[in-house]
């Protein structure tokens, strides 16, 4: 297929890269000069580490999630994968595997996953939601019956530390990782074939297959991505803490939704703002990073993501109407 007729199968491209980031400027310029004077500790030098450190796996596993959801799918399994990454990773660690086969092997773990919530969604029709969802379930209720519930300590080998815990140049390297993994994101989703294909799709899948992508094959790729990455994060929060927590990524797909869609990628498909992205993941490391500074009890916690996704969507649905 010529690139002429992938082009004219993707009316997305006018929305351009940074389409609807400037909303999510705004609001984080606001909430950061909100947070100067509610909480002044917000803006020491520690806690803004903290904040970028925090970020680092809801910001991975988003520029992952900004592909599946900019092809109009979804992937509640992400947490799950990140939890059974980081079973598998320090497992293997504590039982003496070389950190790098260790870690290769976690990072299998997201792809296979990944691979199947993409074999459940197109080979045998299951709707992404629910083939997720399930997915996700059975994920997590293997991480439980491994673990009984108790961490797996003792993944302490200083090369594996390095990834999570050390500096360079006085930035952490898992920021330092986080950025390398944006640019290589950045790069598949608007400089490659795959990029124009994942958001033809989700601009108009039916279209799509007609001027021959292979809308499977292509659809598969993309949830073994968000496999791939979701790991990636969980091998970097676990090295971060030197254990497996069973409970780990509990929770991640609502701040991973909230991340993207909050940086301007539509719901709806076909559009896909990586950078938008990246500030949203930002952003929500600092919501939960406030409440924590004003001591609001953590039971409100989801309350207030819940409302910001409310708040995204409802915004992006009359963005939508509004260009229409």
């Amino acid at each position: 297929m010529s690139d002429v007729a992938v082009t004219r199968a993707w009316p997305a491209l006018k929305f351009g890269r940074n389409s609807g980031n400037a909303g999510v400027f705004v609001a984080f310029a606001v909430l950061l000069i909100a947070l100067g004077f509610a909480a002044p500790r917000f803006f020491t030098v520690g806690n803004l580490t903290d904040v970028l450190r925090q970020a680092v796996p809801i910001a991975v596993i988003s520029f992952g999630a900004t592909f599946v959801i900019g092809m109009r799918g979804i992937d509640l399994s992400v947490g799950s994968t990140l939890a059974l990454t980081g079973l598998a990773t320090a497992n293997l660690i504590v039982l003496g595997y070389p950190v790098a086969i260790a870690c290769a092997a976690g990072i299998a773990v997201g792809a296979v996953i990944g691979f199947v919530n993409g074999i459940l969604i197109t080979k045998i029709g299951i709707t992404d939601f629910i083939a997720t969802m399930a997915v996700m379930v059975i994920c997590r209720g293997i991480v439980m019956v491994y673990t009984q519930g108790i961490p797996i300590v003792g993944a302490s080998d200083p090369a594996f530390r390095v990834i999570g815990q050390s500096y360079l140049v006085g930035i952490p390297v898992p920021v330092i990782l986080t950025v390398i993994v944006f640019a290589v994101a950045y790069y598949l989703m608007y400089y490659t074939r795959f990029g124009r294909f994942v958001l033809s799709i989700g601009s108009n899948p039916d279209a799509a297959r007609l001027v021959g992508i292979p809308t499977d094959k292509v659809r598969i790729g993309v949830y073994v991505l968000g496999g791939v990455l979701a790991s990636f994060a969980g091998v970097l929060l676990t090295s971060r803490l030197e254990a497996a927590m069973p409970e780990a990524g509990q929770g991640y797909e609502l701040d991973v939704i909230a991340a993207v869609v909050i940086g301007g990628t539509g719901l709806s498909g076909g559009r896909a703002t990586l950078l938008g992205t990246a500030v949203g993941a930002v952003l929500m490391a600092v919501v939960r990073n406030a409440l924590n500074l004003l001591n609001v009890n953590t039971f409100w916690h989801q309350v207030v993501i819940g409302t910001i996704i409310l708040i995204a969507v409802a915004a992006d649905r009359f963005n939508r109407r509004q260009k229409s």
